[in-house]
């Protein structure tokens, strides 16, 4: 190459990428409905603090266009309306 450099020489930047440990948040188990997201869902409600019931409302909303439509959007008011009848419930 007119550079010096060959085509398959590794770059300074590759190789930090090479012992660096990979992120738990750079992996999807299962599909990609949250890979196109500016912020992930856990990462957003781990930083938030948020309960489990407000966690699956924000998880099922930011992912319904991508992954299960009409149904995730169900879910979410399922969790939504737990979350109203624990919370407020007469006791």
């Amino acid at each position: 190459m007119p550079d010096g450099r060959y085509r398959d020489d590794i770059t300074p930047q590759e190789i930090q990428g090479i012992n660096k440990p990979a992120s738990a948040l750079d992996k999807q188990v299962s599909g990609n409905h949250y890979k196109d997201c500016g912020i992930q869902p856990i990462e957003y409600i781990h930083a938030n603090g948020l309960s489990y019931f407000q966690g699956n409302v924000v998880k099922y909303v930011t992912r319904y266009k991508d992954k299960a439509g009409k149904a995730d959007l169900l879910k979410a008011i399922h969790y939504l309306e737990l979350m109203i009848e624990l919370e407020y419930s007469d006791k």
